[in-house]
């Protein structure tokens, strides 16, 4: 599907529904060592996703099959989704060239879907950020020889920030290929004190978003390269909320947060785009009045159950005008995907 012309042959564009290849290697066999994640299909569209022997989450056939999704669509009156792993897949803890491995073969299997079903899907890749030069090679492939749009980065790259310097030559490769950033929650801060109540998915990965956004902007990294595109997942999670708390620690304390970048950090909003997923009509105004309705675009977390059930349904129900509607299902996310 050519993008451009997008907003005249879909009700909506849905930049965060994530997906996996059915079968996967044993990679525990191959590189020799554990941690991996493997597909234990245990019954007819279901399979349980184990970390080694740890049971992790249980998964239906939406979550590979692109025909089951595309059936799913009908309903959903969303026709297009922006495909990208789970985050859980990221492997930035493991060695860099079997990362290198790993993402490959995701990222062949997400360009297939896209090359196969050029009408409903558009492809993000995933990289081996542990090792710059590394990514910077995928990058290139995904974008050159895949056709894929852009790439789903972590939060954090094993606890290091997205604004330290040895990522600098990534941004710029990225901003040179025209590559769109989606950055999504993972690795969440503090999971292991608060395994109870599933707070590392309630608590932990809004406070994440939050961390990525005020490093790239404390880190000057929006200044840096400002024509890269970022898109944050979860409503950019709780930066919104505690932006007024951010914004008064950066006049307060210019010495321990300006250091890097001189800018107030509510300028920024505007500069990136968030997706729509706050399961809130009152945050859904509140993100709107913050960061523009030019900046909103549609993110359901299909097909996990923390996501929205039925994608954009959310938006339809703030009964927006047409032109604002418009944008936050179609064109906006046209616009993060490939740009103005």
């Amino acid at each position: 599907m050519c993008l451009s012309h997008a907003i005249h042959q879909t009700d909506c564009i849905d930049i965060h529904t994530h997906i996996l290849p059915e079968k996967m290697p044993d990679w525990s066999k191959k590189f020799g060592y554990g941690g991996f994640v493997s597909l234990e299909h245990h019954k007819v569209g279901c399979a349980r996703m184990m970390i080694d022997d740890i049971f992790f989450r249980e998964i239906m056939s939406n979550c590979w099959s692109p025909e089951e999704r595309m059936k799913e669509m009908i309903g959903f009156k969303s026709n297009v989704q922006v495909l990208s792993t789970i985050p859980v897949m990221f492997n930035y803890h493991i060695h860099a060239a079997d990362s290198l491995m790993i993402n490959q073969f995701l990222n062949d299997h997400i360009s297939e879907i896209c090359q196969r079903y050029p009408d409903n899907f558009i492809g993000l890749g995933s990289l081996p950020m542990q090792d710059t030069d590394m990514a910077i090679k995928e990058l290139e492939r995904c974008i050159k020889v895949l056709g894929l749009k852009g790439i789903e980065i972590g939060t954090n790259i094993n606890d290091l920030n997205l604004s330290e310097p040895q990522f600098n030559a990534f941004w710029e490769a990225a901003q040179e290929l025209n590559a769109c950033i989606f950055v999504h929650p993972w690795n969440m801060m503090g999971q292991k004190s608060m395994s109870k109540y599933w707070l590392p998915w309630l608590v932990g990965m809004p406070a994440e978003s939050s961390r990525a956004i005020s490093s790239l902007i404390f880190g000057g990294i929006f200044e840096k390269f400002p024509k890269l595109r970022f898109a944050f997942a979860h409503g950019g999670g709780s930066f919104p909320f505690t932006l007024g708390r951010i914004d008064h620690g950066f006049e307060m304390r210019p010495d321990l947060c300006a250091i890097d970048n001189n800018k107030k950090p509510s300028d920024y909003c505007g500069h990136f785009w968030i997706d729509s997923l706050v399961h809130s009509p009152l945050a859904m105004d509140y993100n709107i009045q913050l960061f523009g309705e030019d900046k909103i675009v549609v993110g359901s977390d299909y097909p996990f159950p923390l996501g929205e059930l039925s994608p954009g349904e959310l938006v339809r129900s703030m009964k927006f005008n047409k032109e604002k509607e418009q944008k936050i299902l179609v064109k906006n996310a046209i616009e993060w995907l490939i740009g103005k």
